[in-house]
């Protein structure tokens, strides 16, 4: 009985131990090589984020390349850490192609939004700041392009966010792309104004505005004639800064001109007939 329990000591001393210990300490070595490595990636993905080449980019291209730097990255620490673990690199390749084509079935989604935000920071349909109109109806102004989601801020501060997916197969109109843009405003007049006075004040208010661009010069025609009223269209071109200013500065004043001018603005009228029947 001695002796087995002997042989039992010794096997455990001498097989056992050094077999458990090893695998102990290769264990608290990985443990540390995952948690130094994963600062240390962390740490660089900030550096590269701060770079100067980084800074020249545009922000949603910037953020998302720093991301799939940083994924990247990690995807290789784990592999390395396992393969120093003695986990075979032929299983592990397997199990990641099974475990990938598990996840492309259940997130077909993600990664149909995912190659919609390569989409769009390559062909660059729009950046960060730019303010965009889209097929389903929303538009705001561009604050963020995720790897997965763009969001954007509405003019009355709501935030709304979009599957890349989406924005990628859709219409984005990008009112922010050029520098410039056309304003074009419908002003109503009677039939008993003369077209020549209506056009040429309409023609004298734009140019004394200062939001709007001399060249292309401002145009006015009559457009539409209406059941009590006509039409006159003011064309001008301003900035993307002053789009919304020189709207409002222009209807103000084209009210006090029109009045100045005895220029009547019709209202809705409806003329009724009432016949006596004996």
């Amino acid at each position: 009985m001695e002796s087995l329990w002997t042989a039992f000591t010794n096997y455990l001393t001498n097989t056992v131990l050094p077999v458990v210990t090893s695998a102990g300490i290769k264990l608290i070595l990985a443990v540390i090589f995952l948690v130094v490595g994963w600062k240390l990636i962390n740490l660089v993905s900030k550096k590269v984020g701060q770079s100067r080449a980084f800074r020249k980019m545009d922000v949603g291209a910037s953020t998302f390349l720093n991301s799939l730097i940083s994924i990247a990255l990690k995807v290789i620490l784990v592999i390395t850490i396992a393969a120093y673990l003695g986990v075979p690199m032929t299983s592990m390749v397997t199990a990641l192609g099974s475990a990938g084509l598990a996840i492309g079935l259940a997130l077909q989604g993600s990664l149909a939004n995912l190659a919609g935000g390569l989409m769009i920071l390559i062909f660059k349909q729009f950046k960060v700041g730019d303010y965009v109109v889209l097929a389903s109806g929303e538009e705001g102004t561009v604050t963020d392009i995720s790897i997965l989601y763009t969001t954007l801020l509405t003019v009355d501060n709501r935030r709304v966010t979009i599957p890349n997916g989406t924005l990628a197969n859709g219409s984005v109109t990008n009112n922010s792309a050029m520098s410039t843009r056309r304003v074009d405003l419908v002003f109503s007049a009677s039939y008993d104004n003369d077209v020549e006075l209506v056009k040429s004040t309409l023609l004298r208010v734009a140019d004394e505005c200062e939001l709007i661009e001399k060249d292309p010069a401002p145009a006015a025609f009559l457009s539409n004639y209406n059941t009590s009223s006509m039409d006159y269209t003011l064309r001008v071109w301003t900035t993307q800064a002053n789009y919304w200013s020189a709207q409002s500065w222009l209807r103000e004043a084209m009210y006090a001109a029109f009045a100045a001018e005895n220029i009547s603005i019709p209202y809705a009228q409806v003329d009724i007939h009432v016949n006596k029947m004996d």
